[in-house]
């Protein structure tokens, strides 16, 4: 899909809750400025949130090979952007991703683009965390994943306490990074 052509049903009724909004905070949404922005936004949040038409499953099985590879595979630095569910604000970051492979492996960009489907829906991080170990744990069938997302969010540094440095951490593993020497491993080769 491309987000910048192609957007999903209901799209100008999005637009038309968004005119109401800006009434609503006290907005002319007739005024030149404004006169196209219930659009522009309505289709902000379907490309924010593309996520919800895409299969992260299917993307793996599309490029797996079987492979007697049995050591580590690390994609790290991979750039993302969700939206906070609980206030519909930006949160950004990093995911580091690693799997030992049990007799297949994926694409390397396939992993990124697990990230990216999970990270395209209204999310918690702790749960996009979870979301993106699960799928390539039941695709893949490895044996053992890590995954830790380092992530700022706009509604702690915009709103609420206001904090402009804070980096959040979540980690979600299983299999053979139940050990805290291939979890160890995997944090040294992340440079942590």
């Amino acid at each position: 899909m491309n987000p910048e052509i192609e957007f999903r049903e209901g799209l100008d009724e999005l637009a038309a809750t968004y005119h109401r909004v800006l009434q609503l905070l006290g907005e002319d949404p007739t005024r030149d400025g404004l006169l196209k922005t219930p659009m522009r936004v309505a289709k902000a949040m379907q490309t924010l949130t593309r996520g919800y038409t895409q299969d992260a499953h299917k993307v793996l099985t599309d490029a797996l090979f079987a492979e007697e590879y049995d050591q580590m595979v690390i994609v790290k630095d991979i750039d993302f952007y969700s939206m906070c569910e609980h206030h519909l604000l930006p949160f950004f970051g990093k995911a580091h991703v690693a799997y030992i492979p049990n007799g297949y492996i994926t694409g390397l960009s396939k992993i990124a683009r697990v990230v990216d489907i999970y990270s395209h829906r209204l999310q918690v991080q702790e749960r996009l965390t979870q979301q993106i170990k699960d799928c390539i744990e039941d695709t893949l069938h490895p044996m053992g994943v890590m995954v830790v997302v380092e992530a700022q969010h706009m509604c702690m540094q915009m709103r609420g306490v206001e904090k402009q440095n804070s980096v959040t951490t979540t980690s979600a593993f299983s299999g053979a990074f139940n050990q805290a020497k291939t979890r160890q491993e995997f944090m040294n080769l992340l440079g942590k």
